[in-house]
């Protein structure tokens, strides 16, 4: 019997960037047992399966290049006519576990990239005329690849004329505004030398931009041709290699084991970007932002040199087990050469988890609690989880008399099903929360069956485009029992069910003595207790607020492999403390205060704005008519921002039970207190607290 790992997660698609890599034979035999495996197990297993057959075939053949081409910056028509012989035959090589279409179009892709990788430095070499009527035309969507050498020549010329434009276009601003104030400290320069500039910064960017995309090595031209076959399944069935399915679990439980230290990759170099407060860098006080480091050991291990490494193959040098010591060798910004030896413990990301704070809005006061995921630590039951926390904000909420409670899920991207069921009976006494189905089987109703009710009071559930999976149950669950008002704009439209299936788990040492990884599928999908669904459809806010994303297109409904809405039979629910009517009213009041609102007007016609951007196919590449444009376009923005600075901000106040939590620590309430402040001009929070005073 197949073994599932019993967890359940929503989460918005993983985007998997699609770059270059440098091209090397060294797949191992697990390689070719991880391809028919995961085609047996999708064809099985998946909620909605197709054949891999000859018509799968050929729209793989498509889906793999466009990842590995996304911009079509590299390959040519004649190099997809070299592959088509391919098209018919990818399903039987999936099947047997063979790569050579795989070979072949890295092959070429990579020959592609040593090509224009010489290119872009001989065309950087020389000025650029911006006096000429020219464009850059350009459609992503379009399936044409140009004919030859000399088109897409032409086309990275335009691409990197654009590039340094636009760097440019700054420059000749920040110089005039300079010369407008009078700064005397300001070094005016030459036009020539303003451009030479423009193209050294777009020539150092492309420079780093190849340097990245030949550090991909075999495994992750394999993740990519894997998820190019699961996401033709549907776009959350995803192929996890075993390192990645590590950063996914830390993301789930937001903690890790390792030393604190936020890293960024540049110019070859690992750099230290921050030190996350109260981490085992930040306690044992020698490494600092703006460190590289240089090499990593283990204890006393022999050091390893990460110069030209990529960030993820360091970064797997640096985390390690509890207790265990790493030992780095940096270079500081004074060029001095240091070995800082830290004990590895495990690291909290505090911005993870759910945190609430008191608003004073008009002499009232109203709770706030912001819930980035639906998170679970995976590998302890007993571990932190977001209903927990959130049981406890609520009666932290609770206990400081609030007359009403803000539950942000906007840009939560959903996570644990467990925790969305029983987060949803902290508000209602008890019933059903979301319905389930799997495959050829019934539904089955996931209820919340404890009595113990922690808020009955006004509640309202911010959401966005962005709000997905486990966000979409918990927003539509206390919409259909008119628990809460929902406020802010149409969600994600996320209705499925993964399960992770460890495949060494499942087929122990079949695939070869190497870790084979994870697949994460699609086995379910939910329903509303009405029995609608959020897939495609989303859930619809109660009161729709302006966003300046409105008119883009965005969501589940988006992708060509989302599986279909559709509908079953509501499950049996009773709705008590009917608040229709005050909800009714508070929509009535808020829809007003919103068409009379200057700031939402402006968002309004600054989401028509980036409708229009958005669906420009053709950009100038004149200097004149560019700077004209960005003009427009700042004026526009400037009134956003007048308006903006006019809103007064909310006074926000710690909880009873975080201020004693925080004690003394000037470090943990500078840390609450800077939080709470990105928050104090948030229109949307501003008529979410409208809106609770209505329901009252």
């Amino acid at each position: 019997m197949t073994k599932f790992k019993y967890f359940l997660f929503f989460i918005p698609a993983l985007v998997l960037i699609s770059l270059a890599f440098c091209f090397k034979d060294n797949k191992s035999n697990s390689d070719e047992n991880i391809s028919s495996t995961l085609v047996n197990i999708l064809e099985d297993y998946h909620y909605e399966p197709k054949t891999v057959d000859n018509q799968f075939s050929n729209v793989f053949f498509f889906e793999y290049i466009k990842k590995l081409d996304a911009g079509k910056r590299f390959f040519i028509q004649p190099n997809i006519d070299e592959l088509s012989v391919y098209k018919d035959q990818i399903d039987n090589q999936l099947k047997n576990g063979e790569f050579q279409y795989f070979d072949k179009v890295n092959e070429i892709h990579v020959n592609r990239i040593k090509v224009i990788q010489n290119w872009y430095k001989e065309i950087l070499e020389k000025p650029f005329d911006f006096t000429k009527k020219e464009y850059l035309e350009f459609n992503e969507d379009s399936s044409i690849f140009l004919s030859n050498d000399v088109q897409l020549k032409e086309f990275w010329q335009k691409t990197l004329k654009q590039q340094t434009l636009e760097r440019l276009a700054r420059k000749i601003d920040a110089q005039e505004k300079a010369q407008a104030r009078k700064d005397t400290v300001f070094v005016v320069k030459p036009y020539d030398t303003l451009e030479k500039q423009s193209r050294n910064e777009v020539m150092k960017l492309q420079k780093e931009w190849f340097e990245r995309l030949l550090k991909f090595d075999n495994k992750d031209r394999l993740s990519m041709y894997y998820n190019t076959l699961t996401e033709m399944f549907d776009l959350h069935t995803n192929y996890f290699p075993p390192q990645d399915k590590e950063n996914f679990d830390i993301r789930m439980s937001g903690k890790l084991e390792g030393i604190g230290a936020q890293l960024q990759e540049k110019d070859g170099l690992i750099k230290v970007v921050s030190i996350v407060p109260g981490s085992p860098s930040y306690k044992q006080g020698q490494l600092k932002a703006g460190y590289i480091i240089i090499k990593v050991a283990q204890g006393s291990g022999e050091p390893v040199d990460v110069t030209n490494m990529k960030i993820d193959d360091a970064i797997q040098l640096i985390r390690g087990k509890k207790g265990s010591e790493v030992r780095l060798t940096v270079k500081k910004p004074d060029e001095t050469i240091m070995v800082i030896p830290i004990i590895r413990e495990v690291v909290v990301m505090e911005d993870s988890y759910a945190k609430s704070m008191i608003i004073d809005h008009n002499g009232s006061k109203f709770g706030y609690i912001n819930l980035p995921s639906f998170y679970i630590d995976m590998n302890d039951r007993n571990g932190r989880s977001c209903a927990k926390d959130i049981k406890e904000e609520l009666i932290k909420l609770k206990n400081d008399g609030v007359k009403g409670i803000i539950l942000d899920l906007r840009d939560n991207g959903g996570g644990s099903l467990s925790d969305v069921v029983d987060i949803g009976g902290f508000f209602i006494d008890k019933g059903p929360i979301t319905q389930v189905k799997s495959r050829d089987r019934e539904p089955e109703v996931l209820a919340d069956r404890n009595n113990e009710v922690v808020w009955d009071g006004p509640l309202t559930i911010m959401v966005n485009e962005n709000s997905a999976s486990a966000s979409e149950i918990l927003a539509a669950a206390m919409q259909d029992y008119k628990r809460a008002l929902i406020i802010g704009t149409p969600t994600y439209g996320k209705g499925t069910v993964q399960r992770f299936v460890d495949l060494d788990e499942m087929f122990g040492q079949m695939l070869g003595k190497e870790k084979s990884g994870s697949i994460k599928i699609t086995i379910q999908k939910f329903y509303r207790i009405d029995g609608t669904t959020t897939q495609k459809n989303g859930v619809i806010p109660d009161v729709v607020i302006p966003d300046k994303y409105k008119y883009l297109n965005y969501g589940e409904k988006e992708s060509p492999y989302a599986l279909m809405a559709d509908k079953i039979a509501p499950s049996n629910y009773q709705i008590k403390n009917d608040v229709s009517k005050a909800i009714l009213k508070a929509k009535q009041n808020s829809e007003k205060r919103i068409q009379s609102s200057d700031i939402f007007t402006e968002i309004e016609q600054i989401a028509l704005r980036i409708k229009t951007q958005n669906n420009k196919t053709k950009f100038t590449l004149n200097l004149e008519e560019y700077r004209a444009e960005i003009k427009k376009s700042e004026t526009d923005n400037k009134k956003y921002e007048d308006l903006a600075k006019k809103l007064t901000p909310f006074k926000t106040i710690n909880t009873k039970a975080d201020e004693q939590q925080i004690g003394s620590d000037s470090l943990k309430l500078k840390i609450k207190n800077d939080w709470n402040k990105t928050f104090e001009k948030d229109i949307y929070i501003l008529e979410s607290l409208n809106v609770l005073k209505d329901l009252k």
